[in-house]
């Protein structure tokens, strides 16, 4: 084992100023917000994506989190988002907004139940089509097997 030492540094070195400087850094981290029209047009395009999964892509590439998406959602759907100019604040819904925003997700989940169920009947249909015409051929080779 040899022990080198570095006579020049492999990557250029900058003076970034003082450390010990008692003024804080005029770039620091800002939250950043959004008007109801970036909002929707997020979940508008975030939809778009998990359409063509490519929902975690999208979130990584804007810098937004999974948590924002429900909560856009859930103002969307409550009606909060629609008709507020840029700038105005952005309140909690309603009690009936909320009880809307609540039915219309029942909806939606039940009209899947039923999308699920309907495709399960359909393809119960095909099988049992397939087995009868299975058992009728297998009857008849038996028939000729016979004579």
């Amino acid at each position: 084992m040899s022990i080198s030492t570095l006579s020049t540094p492999s990557a250029p070195i900058g003076n970034d100023g003082d450390m010990n400087s008692p003024h804080p850094r005029a770039d620091g981290p800002r939250r950043r917000t959004f008007t109801p029209d970036q909002k929707l047009a997020h979940l508008t395009a975030y939809e778009e994506a998990c359409r063509q999964q490519q929902g975690g892509a999208y979130l990584r590439r804007e810098g937004l989190y999974s948590s924002l998406i429900t909560e856009w959602r859930r103002l969307r759907d409550a009606g909060v988002l629609d008709g507020k100019k840029p700038g105005q604040a952005v309140g909690k819904p309603s009690k009936e907004q909320a009880e809307i925003a609540r039915l219309r997700r029942e909806l939606d989940q039940a009209q899947q139940r039923l999308d699920r169920t309907e495709t399960a009947l359909e393809i119960m249909g095909k099988a049992r089509a397939l087995l009868e015409e299975t058992s009728k051929s297998a009857d008849t080779e038996t028939k000729r097997k016979r004579r």
